[in-house]
């Protein structure tokens, strides 16, 4: 009798520690880093200006963290082309990487985002370090949006007005208006695209979202522009947008579709799909969505 209770003790002395959550593993341990790539005007963690007091992830990169991953969220030049912040990416992942020793990461872009990780990955070299590309509602083949602003963007004084206005929201002074038109319209995005294939061995993957038409308390920034781009979209790209970017221009790659929304929703719209400004919590399970994107670049590496 006493050898079976020393016996009963001692199974419950191994065990015990695991039942209260001590030995349980996070979902995304073992995960290569990953980099998280801003949009057109977004900002990162080395950002200054007004900008810089609040998170453009929503608190997405906290919460990988928190799921047992490492992240990495660069700011890139706000306003700039596709080839500029894909230097400044290059650069910046390189170096983080060495200073931290690591040998492989996956990245993720938010609307502009990927186009500079795709021009790193293809063009600079940096294949040999990036196990997957993740576009998150990109502008990968161009917009509407881009093409009917250009006529306006041409004119030096409405551009110059624009450049002035995120160099002070953002405390830089390099912001180019026509670069960003350039790099987003249709006929710009044919070009890039023509000159950045896909590097082999690289994963690439893109999700997307749209909304259902103008609501504005559900999408109070999404709704302003969703005509405006489904119009100028229409005829090459299709009318289905998120008030920024049409739905097939979001598809590159692999395409793993959206986020699974609530019955009372809309549709998840630019930046709600990123969680910007925390806009995206409310309507949906951003949490849930990106843990669904990490473990899908965990489950490719």
């Amino acid at each position: 009798m006493i050898k079976r209770i020393i016996v009963l003790a001692a199974t419950l002395a191994i065990v015990t520690p695991a039942w209260a959550g001590g030995g349980q593993q996070k979902p995304l341990e073992g995960t290569y880093p990953i980099v998280l790539a801003h949009g057109l005007l977004g900002w990162g963690e080395e950002s200054t200006g007004l900008t810089s007091i609040i998170n453009y992830w929503g608190g997405m990169d906290e919460y990988l963290r928190s799921e047992g991953v490492d992240v990495y969220a660069p700011a890139q030049p706000p306003g700039s082309s596709n080839a500029l912040r894909g230097e400044v990416l290059n650069e910046k992942i390189r170096y983080w990487m060495a200073a931290n020793g690591y040998s492989k990461v996956h990245t993720l872009g938010h609307s502009q985002g990927p186009l500079g990780l795709r021009y790193a990955v293809s063009n600079l070299g940096l294949s040999s370090k990036v196990a997957s590309v993740t576009s998150l509602n990109g502008v990968n083949k161009g917009t509407g949006l881009a093409d009917g602003l250009a006529p306006l963007i041409a004119n030096g004084t409405v551009s110059g007005l624009l450049e002035t206005f995120i160099d002070l929201l953002y405390a830089v002074n390099d912001s180019d208006a026509q670069a960003v038109i350039d790099s987003l319209s249709t006929p710009g995005m044919a070009i890039f695209n023509a000159n950045t294939p896909n590097a082999p061995g690289v994963r690439y993957y893109s999700y997307g979202s749209v909304i259902n038409g103008v609501n504005l308390i559900q999408h109070p920034v999404g709704s302003l522009l969703y005509h405006f781009t489904g119009d100028q979209s229409a005829a090459v790209h299709g009318y289905a947008n998120d008030g920024f970017v049409p739905l097939s221009s979001m598809k590159w790659g692999e395409w793993k579709g959206g986020p699974s929304t609530p019955w009372y929703s809309t549709g998840v719209d630019h930046l709600q799909c990123a969680n910007t400004l925390y806009m995206g919590q409310s309507w949906f399970d951003v949490e849930g969505y990106f843990l669904k994107m990490a473990k899908n670049m965990k489950a490719g590496q």
